[in-house]
């Protein structure tokens, strides 16, 4: 009879597992580095290929709270001030500048009457618009390898400069994109921790004393039962024959599981915030200490000086290119002292 310890040891196979899911391309970095824009042939013509992917940048306007309501401030402030006119109206106007805020393009189409005089204006959405090789010529992407060619002058584009590009505008905020993917990650990963009841943060390890196969299989159930609607239940087990350790909870993903949450949240937001030029209080920001932001009139009278007013001054360009005064604002009575922007 062979006795067993002169029996071979069984060889064991690696196991290999993955950690994580595909990285999304909205996140990834290279998506910001390149400012080209390439020259694609389309049905109708030739057009340049916006620097940045439109619709990523779309997305990306809903990737966080404060990134949102920001653009929603400035809509909200500039819409409060604007004079609606039998040309241009006031659902028409906001489009144009929630494209102009996000996407950093808008684009005004002219519509001419018989005699060719201007008779309305309507907006070509900016992430469907692109703009011609030939001067004077724009493009909107109706579906799949299908173009709608404008007829040539009848289309204005407004943009955001930057330093590398012209023919199509750059978002001023991209430089806060990544602290908003980032606070986004934050959430979506306490999100996910919340949602799966166990928190399966851990390894259950029975050593001496071990279970039989029908005790193995009432604990495994018993810890199914406790996801979904049995969370925070207790559980009981009792070993006849266990020491002190024969039972041991490890958790391997403890250090994710406890990350500063609160911190990354905080210091992401903050971030935004610089981007957008927005005070904390005209977003609902919750003060952390006992002080406050300040009057939040006075922030707000600052804002719509440093930041509004130039807005505004964009828009006016409409009027430049169409020769009627079609873009008009109400003048504001600040009632600010000198001493509120020190």
């Amino acid at each position: 009879m062979t006795d067993a310890a002169t029996l071979p040891a069984k060889t064991q196979s690696p196991t290999a597992f993955a950690l994580g899911d595909a990285e999304p391309v909205l996140n990834r970095r290279e998506l910001m580095e390149g400012l080209d824009c390439w020259e694609i042939q389309g049905q109708g013509g030739r057009y340049y290929q916006p620097p940045l992917p439109m619709d990523v940048l779309s997305k990306a306007g809903n990737a966080t709270s404060h990134h949102s309501s920001a653009f929603r401030v400035k809509v909200n402030q500039l819409m409060r001030d604007f004079i609606p006119h039998p040309m241009l109206d006031r659902t028409t106007f906001e489009g144009i500048v929630l494209d102009h805020l996000v996407l950093a393009n808008f684009y005004v189409e002219r519509v001419d009457n018989r005699l060719g005089r201007p008779m309305k204006l309507k907006r070509s959405m900016a992430r469907y618009t692109r703009r011609g090789v030939e001067d004077d010529r724009f493009a909107f992407l109706s579906g799949w390898n299908k173009e709608h060619w404008f007829k040539p002058g009848s289309v204005f584009q407004g943009i955001q400069p930057w330093l590398d590009q012209e023919i199509y505008g750059v978002p001023e905020y991209l430089s806060a994109l990544q602290s908003a993917f980032l606070n986004e990650g934050a959430t979506l990963f306490r999100r996910r921790y919340y949602i799966n009841g166990a928190h399966a943060g851990f390894i259950m390890y029975v050593g001496e004393g071990g279970l039989t196969e029908g005790d193995a299989d009432a604990l495994r159930q018993a810890m199914k039962n406790t996801k979904g609607v049995g969370n925070f239940r207790s559980m009981f087990v009792h070993l006849p024959n266990g020491k002190k350790d024969s039972i041991q909870l490890l958790h391997p993903g403890e250090a994710a599981a406890k990350d500063e949450f609160i911190g990354v949240k905080n210091t992401t937001r903050d971030d935004i915030l610089a981007a957008h030029r927005v005070p904390p209080q005209l977003l609902g920001v919750v003060p952390a200490n006992a002080g406050g932001f300040g009057d939040v009139e006075k922030a707000d009278a600052v804002f719509y000086r440093n930041e509004i007013q130039p807005l505004q001054q964009r828009f006016l360009a409409i009027n430049d290119w169409l020769g009627v005064e079609v873009v008009r604002f109400r003048e504001r009575d600040l009632k600010v002292s000198a001493q509120t922007t020190t």
